[in-house]
């Protein structure tokens, strides 16, 4: 009991500590950029209704579906050692294979270009 009293007075003092440490240290310089109500760089006092590109969200979800791809597929060295490897390695080439051939299919049709 009497240890777990030390921990916790010795997190809350180091706690309060570090919170005045950070009041006292910091510098506030602001400056029109950071009072600004958005930092992402469009204009806040323009209008809210601005055309948005949805090749943003088709670049988007092909990062994603990609990257959903490789933490499947991370498994496999181990999957070797598996009693049947050849039935695994045949269902992670059937699935490289539908991705490829929807990212080839995405391409032709320009799904792909930036520019218009």
């Amino acid at each position: 009991m009497n240890m777990i009293t030390f921990m916790l007075t010795l997190t809350t003092a180091l706690s309060i500590i570090l919170i005045a440490l950070n009041f006292w240290l910091t510098q506030t310089n602001p400056d029109p950029e950071k009072l600004s109500p958005y930092e992402c760089g469009f204009d806040p006092l323009g209008s809210a209704r601005l055309p948005f590109s949805i090749r943003f969200f088709l670049v988007a979800i092909l990062f994603l579906l990609f990257d959903l791809e490789i933490a499947l597929l991370l498994p496999l060295p181990w999957a070797t050692q598996l009693q049947y490897p050849i039935s695994t390695m045949t269902w992670a080439s059937t699935i490289i294979l539908l991705l490829t051939l929807g990212l080839a299919y995405e391409w032709m049709q320009g799904g792909l270009e930036w520019a218009e």
